[in-house]
């Protein structure tokens, strides 16, 4: 069950500071082993359409359009909490992962991979 009022109202979208897009930041963390899973973004829509299903919905700003996360792939999020930073300028929403994983590579998570990075100065 989602842990935020519904619908989302005035007293909601107060909490929140959409940047001038009309988007905010929403990372995705699997509930029980705590890994990341994602980073995407939200609108309004996205996130009213989130709370209504129970289900994560995202904006994507590559096809300016809203994306229900699984529809397709069967990889659906259910969601169950949604924390809101201090600034209010990024969600943390808290899902059990259902399929394969979250990314559209088909890894578990979309930060599968490394970045080199050069030798400490100690060594």
């Amino acid at each position: 069950m989602v842990n935020m009022p519904e619908p989302f109202d005035a007293q909601l979208r107060q909490q929140l500071r959409f940047d001038a897009n009309g988007l905010i930041a929403a990372i995705v963390i699997d509930h029980v082993r705590r890994d990341v899973l994602m980073l995407a973004w939200m609108n309004e829509t996205s996130l009213a359409q989130t709370l209504a299903i129970g289900e994560t919905v995202f904006y994507s700003r590559s096809r300016q359009q809203l994306w229900h996360k699984g529809a397709t792939s069967g990889n659906i999020q259910r969601v169950v909490a949604i924390h809101v930073d201090c600034d209010g300028d990024a969600l943390l929403i808290e899902v059990e992962q259902l399929g394969a994983g979250a990314c559209h590579t088909g890894e578990r998570s979309c930060f599968h991979r490394d970045l080199a990075v050069a030798a400490s100065r100690d060594e």
